[in-house]
């Protein structure tokens, strides 16, 4: 007989249902809390905001992870931005904006109850990470900075120059600590999760390998909390530090679990061009770039064969004969188009032969204007790392003046092309982030229903801190009444 999926969401308009869910949720009281134990898999921004939200609360956490230490999560590796409709910037926008966007970037593959959710608590999630000092840029006058990301006509990403990732797992890793520390979290790195232990039709626990000593460990609790990341495949030369990270996905998987976009490929349009028969990987540089950067490739087929035969550089290309092809076609956004966009546009343009590096897969990322309007100083304050890095693969400096042409400085431009960048999305949920199995949930991407059907940039990092501070902390109370009440 096959299951009927429940997802659970509140009656009434859309803009209403969280508030309505959070008002007539059933709660657990305080001393109640105490005696309920809850495992927490992963320690990326879902997992530890997860773990440190329910340890706080009272809750019995235990909190696992692959890594040697939870600083190392996958989570670090974001550079760009977390999305919040603060409109600091006066400038339109508000929650329906960004639970439109959110949808819209997705191809309306999300379910739209979740993404507006998201979209409310999106404010709550800068006030926390600001209460724990996560260093976001500001403007001259203290103000949080704003910067504008693919897929968007307004400025609602906050950043940390190019390492928000990092610093917005710190922030989470410190909360996460001080629970250690207290005694509400009991912490195991280099920990990987086997199954799910299920009794009488509920997650009860899990069965986890110590990678130090390949001994199986069982792990028992009245709740278990999949926060993972998205259920990945293989690919050859993607952005991704690992191949494959999908095991707890397939176990739970294999016990039940249901699974929704579990394939849901991301393309990312700012990356590395591959640049040897050595690689293992390709590196990703921020879509933030895409700010000040304008991307071109040349009009004339000629000059894009020079380009390919190293013959003339791309300083050389007098502006008449430049292609900005995204601000041609795509006026209202130009370079800002949503990540698969901007990864079609450019294929399609080094499809036709006007590729500008060696191997013709590439397109220039161009920061020449933004530094003449701007200045090196206020570029390099916003991007300064990437260009180091960028400078540290290829020994190009995007900063480095190359070509002046009738009194106008032209800088060395970056060369891009899109590359595959993770998998997102993997594990069924209902509204309360329950999976098919009662007491099994998946938090941040490895759940479907938020990011884990969306392509917008800056999403990711806002999905796994609303599901970790604010959602499951909420949803607890009510998952756990069948033992509580």
């Amino acid at each position: 007989m096959a299951k009927v999926l429940d997802s659970k969401i509140p009656a009434g308009p859309v803009p209403e249902k969280w508030k309505e869910y959070k008002a007539h949720q059933r709660l657990v009281n305080p001393k109640n809390k105490l005696k309920l134990d809850v495992i927490v898999v992963g320690t990326g921004l879902a997992g530890a905001s997860a773990a440190a939200s329910l340890g706080e609360m009272g809750f019995n956490v235990i909190n696992l992870c692959i890594q040697d230490s939870p600083r190392r999560a996958h989570s670090i590796a974001a550079q760009g931005g977390i999305n919040a409709a603060k409109c600091y910037q006066n400038d339109g926008d508000s929650i329906y904006r960004l639970f439109y966007d959110t949808v819209k970037g997705g191809d309306y593959r999300a379910r739209e109850a979740n993404v507006y959710r998201l979209a409310e608590v999106s404010n709550n999630i800068i006030d926390q990470c600001v209460a724990q000092g996560v260093p976001f840029a500001r403007e001259y006058g203290g103000m949080l900075a704003n910067r504008s990301f693919g897929g968007a006509q307004v400025s609602r990403t906050f950043y940390a120059k190019g390492q928000t990732g990092q610093q917005l797992l710190l922030g989470a890793y410190s909360s996460l600590s001080c629970q250690v520390q207290a005694g509400k979290v009991k912490l195991y790195t280099r920990y990987e999760m086997e199954d799910v232990v299920i009794v009488d039709g509920r997650a009860r626990g899990i069965i986890a390998k110590d990678l130090c000593t390949g001994k199986l460990v069982r792990f028992s609790a009245n709740a278990v909390v999949i926060a993972t990341g998205g259920y990945g495949n293989t690919y050859f030369l993607s952005t991704n530090a690992m191949g494959c990270n999908c095991t707890a996905a397939v176990q739970c998987y294999r016990k039940g679990a249901y699974f929704a976009n579990p394939s849901y490929v991301q393309i990312h349009p700012t990356c590395i061009p591959v640049h040897g028969d050595k690689q293992s990987k390709l590196t990703l540089m921020s879509e933030s770039l895409r700010n000040d950067g304008r991307i071109w490739v040349p009009k004339k087929i000629e000059d894009a064969k020079a380009l390919q035969a190293g013959t003339k550089q791309g300083w050389e290309i007098p502006e008449e004969d430049r292609d900005y092809y995204l601000e041609r076609r795509y006026p209202a956004f130009g370079n800002l188009v949503p990540r698969d966009v901007a990864s079609r546009a450019a294929k399609e343009r080094c499809d036709k032969g006007f590729g500008v590096n060696n191997t013709g897969l590439a397109v220039f990322l161009d920061f020449s204007e933004s530094i003449n309007r701007l200045g090196i100083d206020v570029i390099m304050q916003r991007y300064g790392n990437l260009f180091e890095m960028y400078e540290e693969i290829t020994d190009v400096f995007p900063g480095d003046v190359a070509n002046e042409i009738n009194g106008v400085k032209y800088y060395k431009p970056m060369m891009i092309y899109p590359a595959i960048h993770y998998t997102m999305g993997g594990i069924w949920v209902d509204y309360e982030l329950q999976t098919t199995i009662p007491g099994l949930f998946a938090i941040g991407e490895c759940n479907f229903s938020d990011h884990g059907a969306n392509r917008l940039g800056a999403s990711a990092l806002m999905q796994g801190l609303a599901d970790g501070y604010f959602v499951l902390r909420l949803r607890r109370r009510l998952m756990l009444r069948w033992i509580a009440c």
